[in-house]
């Protein structure tokens, strides 16, 4: 078993809730990369190193929400699992949800976000 970290594409526009998972991610034991918009991910995916999965806010400022991300990133990267998470949707507004994502409603606890990332991201089933 490799002892590689996983890579987190995170896409957040709040500089507090990006300060604070990231801080949260890297004490787990993931490498996190953040970014504010969903053109900067787009470009981060494409030039950047690998990304294990992708965690985007649905409400993202500029013009590509997350759900759009989402649909742009699985274009690129049909394997890649997807958390989407928000404090203003439901997981019904999104539907229907791609395979391997899940829907986490803000607020959440940091711990289980670190519980989906790891069993969304784990090759051993």
């Amino acid at each position: 078993m490799s002892n590689r970290r996983t890579n987190v594409l995170m896409v957040e526009d709040e500089p507090l809730i990006t300060e604070l998972i990231t801080e949260v991610l890297s004490e787990n034991g993931f490498a996190v990369h953040a970014v504010a918009d969903g053109e900067t991910a787009l470009r981060y995916l494409d030039d950047g190193p690998e990304v294990d999965v992708l965690f985007t806010d649905i409400n993202l400022e500029g013009r590509m929400d997350g759900s759009t991300l989402a649909k742009q990133v699985r274009d690129r990267r049909p394997d890649l699992p997807i958390v989407y998470c928000s404090g203003r949707y439901s997981p019904s507004a999104l539907a229907p949800m791609m395979s391997r994502s899940i829907f986490l409603k803000k607020p959440y606890n940091p711990a289980d976000l670190c519980t989906l990332l790891t069993r969304l991201t784990s090759t051993e089933h």
